[in-house]
């Protein structure tokens, strides 16, 4: 094993340390959520871009995880259906309005939605927050302050308006990812590699769940929790909710 090796284990962890401590509205983000769902309400995610995508499909029918998440998994900005096409779209201003649209986001005022983009500063993004917040939404961005705050303005991987998700959302998750993404250093090579956006995304967005799931617990409510299926009594466990949800949560049968 090389030293590279190591050298991305230590920098992640230091990642992950600074997700853990340095994030003062998680509390208040989590509690949000937990009073969503108290409510019988859902709680969408979405994924504005590329590989940012996987931060709301990590947390559909996951085990350990909330039931009550519809996560938007529009197919023009996933990387299944092409990269270079994911990132057309991801700068295609106007766009965002369509895939809300398309799954009822935002009908009843006060709906809550989570939008994770590693960057935070694309046209999909930034539109995302502006259309939600036009519909009465509460919005919680989980994204890496230290890398918006080092793109430049006017650069074509921007929305026009030079906004950053982390300023304007109601209640902001730092992930901490570093400028570049990529965190490590290999001989006769001037790109570093190892990213990190994913593991910063899925960090953060497991650490909120997590939170939300406790507040609810700690309101005497029973938290609407899936089993792995593939544990002894899993599908025993998860048959109420999937009946629960299958009809609200578009990605769920």
């Amino acid at each position: 094993m090389g030293k590279e090796t190591r050298q991305f284990h230590e920098v992640v962890l230091r990642i992950y340390k600074q997700i853990l401590e340095d994030n003062p509205q998680l509390e208040a983000a989590g509690g949000v959520i937990a009073d969503q769902i108290a409510q019988g309400k859902l709680i969408y995610v979405i994924g504005t871009g590329g590989h940012s995508n996987m931060a709301a499909e990590e947390v559909l029918w996951r085990a350990g995880g909330l039931a009550p998440i519809d996560p938007i998994l529009d197919p023009g900005t996933n990387l299944i259906n092409g990269a270079k096409h994911s990132n057309y779209m991801e700068r295609c201003q106007g766009y965002a309005k369509q895939v809300l649209d398309a799954y009822h986001v935002g009908r009843e005022s006060g709906e809550v939605i989570i939008i994770a983009n590693a960057y935070g500063i694309n046209a999909m993004t930034i539109d995302t927050l502006l259309e939600a917040r036009r519909r009465g939404m509460v919005t919680i961005g989980i994204t890496s302050k230290g890398f918006a705050d080092n793109v430049p303005k006017g650069g074509k991987m921007r929305h026009p308006s030079g906004l950053n998700l982390y300023q304007e959302v109601d209640y902001f998750i730092d992930n901490h990812m570093p400028y570049g993404d990529a965190v490590v250093d290999i001989e006769s090579m001037a790109q570093k590699v190892g990213p990190t956006s994913t593991l910063c995304n899925v960090y953060a967005i497991n650490l909120l769940m997590i939170e939300a799931i406790r507040q609810l617990a700690a309101k005497g409510i029973d938290p609407p929790v899936w089993m792995s299926a593939n544990l002894p009594g899993g599908d025993e466990h998860n048959k109420q909710l999937e009946e629960d949800y299958i009809p609200r949560v578009k990605h769920l049968m």
